[in-house]
């Protein structure tokens, strides 16, 4: 596959592969993205595991060890749409690789971290670092492979790596932490950022720079304070309930800053989400699917956790173990829906997963009380194919809806409204284990629930994920309409 040169003020190049590119080579873009992507969500989840372990061994407070995860989450999710402005404007081939370095040298930071306050700080510019980079990720796999069917492969790829790495995170974490301990749950991000970087720069084309158009200081700010503190308000409501003063001041916050960035985006001359994107029913509704499919998902991963360690006394090996089911269908269902794209369209793979999952969902709900095991594994090889099958459906209809210039913003706004999902089926999985009168009970409520936005979901890819246009050819190198 030929990569274009940058036109209209790219970066200069570097030695991306000239000439047309066939078999293995075709796809070391993709490799090379997927790897910065893969760091990115497996540190969201490996440290679940390790860090009580951290915690003893730097001597941290409660509130400490809190702060080594929601530091990184925080920052992470707060600075997602400022790192898909920075690459509309400055490159995303640029943003992502010094996203990548920043990623990298913070983990070793983490590393080798004396003290928890030194930890607790790498990871807050770990966050920023991943915030830089995964923007610019569907970006990138949209400018390298321009062609409907490769593009909707490499979605299908990239998509299945969220689920592996964040299902795979309480997994390897254990092992790693009952082996050589858990200063290698940051130093195993060195060889996968150094590798990551090597590629891109080889192998991945420079991109378009828009260095005209002004980035929104006031509205990145007003985004920044909104989905921090939101953030913030769900990751505390799991622990302290959600009326809590702390939690409703959060939760406060970030409706005055999302007031204040709408307000700012009516006066912008070079707004940081033009409204039109705004508006778009693609986008928009892709954008939600995304924060529906990430609640149900991440709900169920942290809830099944907690009841598989602290209910059924499983280690933390074992839950890893006991959660591969989900994970074993990410792949399959990425790279199949990738392939069914090219021939249905969007509309029917988004609308079938999005379905199946709801109902694998509903499964465990009817299952009872206390059920085996055994009747676990179909609901959860459900969700984890379901939400995977549609999410290459997701992606492709938001960076297809958004002309090419934004790429990097609907990039960062899908990812920002995934990220929310997440925080919010974790927080609202934690409270009803926390408050319900029976913990199995409470389980399946949050199942339940988890289920019912899997449906949600259903009913608004079939409204606003377009249908395959009439008569294009699966072939085709020519970039879909905006």
């Amino acid at each position: 596959m030929a990569f274009a040169e940058s036109a209209g003020g790219g970066e200069p190049a570097s030695s991306p592969e000239s000439g047309p590119a066939s078999g293995m080579r075709s796809w070391v873009p993709l490799l090379a993205v997927c790897a910065g992507y893969f760091m990115v969500i497996l540190d969201v989840t490996v440290i679940n595991v390790a860090v009580p372990v951290i915690g003893r061994e730097l001597s941290a407070s409660l509130t400490g060890i809190q702060w080594i995860t929601d530091g990184y989450t925080l920052v992470f999710a707060g600075f997602l749409l400022s790192g898909g402005a920075l690459g509309d404007r400055l490159g995303n081939r640029r943003i992502f690789r010094t996203g990548v370095a920043v990623f990298t040298v913070s983990s070793a930071a983490c590393a080798f971290a004396p003290t928890a306050p030194v930890l607790i700080a790498a990871r807050v510019v770990e966050g920023l670092g991943a915030a830089l980079l995964v923007p610019g990720s569907l970006a990138l796999l949209q400018q390298a492979y321009p062609a409907p069917a490769a593009r909707s492969r490499a979605f299908g790829v990239w998509g299945s790596i969220a689920g592996i790495a964040a299902s795979a995170g309480p997994l390897l974490g254990g092992l790693l932490v009952a082996t050589v301990g858990w200063r290698w749950v940051f130093l195993i991000n060195l060889p996968v950022g150094v590798a990551c970087l090597v590629l891109t720069l080889r192998h991945v084309a420079p991109s378009d720079r828009l260095t005209g158009r002004a980035l929104d200081w006031p509205a990145q700010c007003a985004v920044v304070a909104a989905v921090a503190s939101l953030t913030a308000a769900l990751n505390e409501a799991g622990r302290r309930g959600w009326s809590d003063p702390a939690v409703l001041a959060g939760v406060g916050l970030s409706v005055l800053a999302a007031m204040a960035f709408l307000m700012r985006e009516r006066l912008a001359r070079s707004p940081a989400v033009p409204p039109s994107l705004l508006r778009s029913r693609a986008l928009g509704g892709a954008a939600v699917i995304g924060l529906l499919f990430n609640f149900g998902f991440y709900g169920m991963v942290f809830t099944a956790s907690l009841d598989f360690q602290h209910q059924r006394g499983y280690s933390a090996l074992v839950t890893g173990l006991a959660l591969f089911p989900a994970v074993a269908m990410t792949m399959f269902a990425s790279v199949l829906s990738g392939r069914l794209a090219r021939t249905t369209g969007d509309r029917p793979l988004v609308f079938t997963g999005m379905l199946l999952a709801g109902l694998g969902l509903a499964g465990w709900v009817t299952a009872g009380v206390e059920p085996p095991y055994s009747l676990l594994v179909a609901p959860m090889m459900a969700a984890g194919f379901g939400t995977s099958f549609a999410l290459t459906g997701s992606a492709s209809t938001v960076m297809g809806a958004a002309p090419a210039a934004y790429s990097g913003t609907a990039s960062a706004l899908f990812n920002t409204t995934r990220q929310l999902g997440s925080a919010m089926g974790v927080a609202l999985g934690g409270t009803l284990l926390a408050t319900a009168a029976d913990y199995g009970e409470g389980l399946r409520i949050s199942m339940a629930i988890g289920a019912l936005a899997y449906l949600a979901a259903a009913g608004l890819a079939w409204f606003c994920v377009p249908p395959k246009p009439k008569g294009e050819r699966p072939d085709t190198e020519a970039r879909t309409s905006r």
